[in-house]
């Protein structure tokens, strides 16, 4: 198995990584000090699942056209508001690639590479698996869960191809799932992607020193993540979808749609409590961008569900809230 990452950073570096790990052949196309460190010492991953030193099976390149050969699949692991450039600048792949999937927070992301490769060459895919760039070759892992990828055929027909691949991730423990409803699976990430980035955004960035786990505790703070949940799972039941938890135990989006609203409050809270128990200092990619002073997704991660809601005439003030607060901070953002 040949595999490339276009835009090669945390997360992507991450999953080719490990993919790397288990034999396939990765090539990374990352930024230029990230690729030099890795062609000359190596990729190092560490975090929760130990400490790995990767030098076989790994490629490290700066531009496509380095990146030699026919691969069976295409990684993109830009940010969501990147693709069309990334896409472009992808162009010497194109047509060298066998498949193609997306990491992105995106529910788009699967019909942008359809019109790109070719409706038959791309696959849905859905990680929660947490990676950050810690310096040019070495990534830090910060999150994973039992179950962490998902992956499926966007018709749902049953392929060798997606278990291959599953295969390959097990093989290292990354709990890996084939499904018939990929794109189910991938509103749900993106209704707890966008509960989490939206509620940190709009709750944590005045004062740069807070993290998740530090607005939780506080009655208020749980409050505002309540009702952002259930303006968020209200759209979700609107597309027809109920939540499953498919990322547990770090989801908890069904019961956040069961509970009564002082029930949920008391448990976000008490999440609150458990996270800093656990020294956590974690937030979301959003929540940092902001404090770095960089332009945000929000209309990858927020617009889908508000745009549903709107369309649908829904009731969904505390996400309309949390929109408008963001949108005015990431016009200021560059």
């Amino acid at each position: 198995m040949r595999v490339v990452v276009f835009g090669a950073g945390g997360l992507g570096s991450l999953l080719g990584g490990y993919l790397a790990l288990a034999g396939a052949e990765v090539t990374l196309v990352a930024r230029p000090a990230h690729a030099r460190a890795i062609r000359e010492n190596g990729l190092l991953i560490r975090g929760i699942r130990g400490e790995f030193h990767i030098t076989q099976n790994l490629t490290a390149v700066e531009r496509p056209e380095e990146a030699k050969g026919v691969y069976d699949w295409f990684f993109l692991g830009v940010k969501a508001k990147d693709t069309l450039k990334a896409l472009e600048e992808a162009r010497p792949l194109r047509e060298r690639v066998k498949a193609a999937l997306s990491l992105q927070n995106s529910v788009e992301k699967d019909g942008i590479l359809a019109s790109y490769f070719g409706a038959e060459k791309v696959v849905g895919f859905a990680t929660i698996e947490g990676a950050r760039l810690a310096e040019p070759g070495v990534v830090e892992n910060t999150l994973t869960v039992p179950t962490t990828n998902y992956i499926g055929e966007l018709d749902g027909r049953p392929s060798s191809r997606v278990e291959a691949l599953a295969q390959r991730f097990n093989q290292v423990g990354l709990g890996t799932r084939v499904v018939e409803n990929i794109q189910k699976v991938e509103w749900e990430k993106l209704a707890q992607i966008c509960l989490a980035s939206s509620w940190a955004v709009s709750t944590l960035s005045g004062h740069p020193g807070l993290r998740f786990a530090d607005g939780l505790v506080v009655r208020e703070g749980a409050e505002h993540f309540v009702a952002l949940a259930k303006d968020i799972l209200e759209v979700f039941a609107a597309l027809g979808y109920e939540p499953e938890n498919l990322f547990a135990p770090v989801s908890r989006l069904k019961e956040l749609r069961e509970l009564a609203f002082p029930e949920a409050v008391a448990m976000v809270q008490k999440m609150g409590e458990e996270l800093r128990a656990r020294g956590s200092r974690a937030t979301t990619s959003m929540h940092e961008d902001v404090l770095r002073g960089r332009k945000t997704e929000v209309e990858f991660i927020l617009g889908p569900f508000v745009r549903e809601g709107m369309r649908r005439g829904l009731s969904i003030p505390t996400l309309l809230a949390a929109y408008r607060i963001i949108k005015t901070l990431d016009a200021y953002l560059t």
